[in-house]
């Protein structure tokens, strides 16, 4: 599947797919992931979905996606807290455009995914705003401090949910992000009791394994379960 460029504000995204399509993927994407969004939409187009996919870039990973701000739990860079401004700017800016550049029906399900921090930002971003009807997580942040208390005050309006961890990722020396295995367990019992339609599914390997196919299979879901 061929990729075209579309400036959205002062953004370079990248979009795959056809007009008139009946889901709308959405994922923010860092510089370190850009090479293997390709491979992951080649895997996405294995299923007969008709999809509008859209790679959106971010400046700054670690604070466009955090909701809050928090100090650096590996390295020196902390979290600015700025997934507000980048949620405003995917409502107000990305989603208009593509529905108006690509003719999209005005009951188009629109999938928010990512991985890892995008990931976390997802799964945020629901607790905002019932505009996105589905949410397809692979590794999400869900060790970020403050997160699990946060959802429970604020939860999640979509209505399906994919979860994805690696198992070795809670096997980890760094105490804060050890807690990911315990807190998406948790989170996935937390969605299950609430009636919310949900999967966790584990993976082999650590965090940086298979990223896009874990990403793929993320958003497979979600448009297979949303049938």
């Amino acid at each position: 599947m061929t990729a075209q460029t579309m400036l959205i504000g002062n953004r370079s995204c990248r979009i795959y797919g056809e007009p008139h399509a009946e889901h709308l993927l959405l994922q923010m994407t860092g510089e370190h992931e850009l090479q293997g969004i390709g491979h992951e939409v080649t895997v996405i187009a294995q299923s007969s979905w008709n999809f509008l996919f859209a790679a959106v870039p971010v400046e700054s990973w670690n604070d466009a996606l955090s909701p809050w701000e928090a100090p650096a739990v590996w390295g020196k860079q902390g979290f600015g807290g700025k997934a507000g401004n980048t949620l405003r700017f995917l409502t107000e800016q990305v989603i208009p455009a593509l529905k108006q550049q690509f003719a999209l029906p005005e009951n188009v399900q629109i999938i928010l995914g990512g991985y890892s921090l995008a990931g976390l930002f997802a799964l945020w971003a629901s607790t905002q705003t019932a505009l996105f009807s589905d949410v397809a997580t692979a590794s999400p942040s869900v060790w970020f401090p403050g997160w699990m208390e946060f959802e429970q005050q604020h939860p999640m309006q979509t209505q399906h949910i994919y979860l994805s961890l690696g198992d070795k990722e809670e096997h980890t020396k760094n105490a804060v992000m050890a807690a990911v295995g315990d807190n998406i367990r948790t989170l996935h019992s937390r969605l299950a009791e609430r009636g919310t339609d949900c999967t966790l599914e584990w993976n082999s390997g650590g965090h940086f394994k298979d990223a896009d196919l874990r990403t793929a299979r993320a958003f497979q879901w979600v448009m297979e379960e949303s049938r």
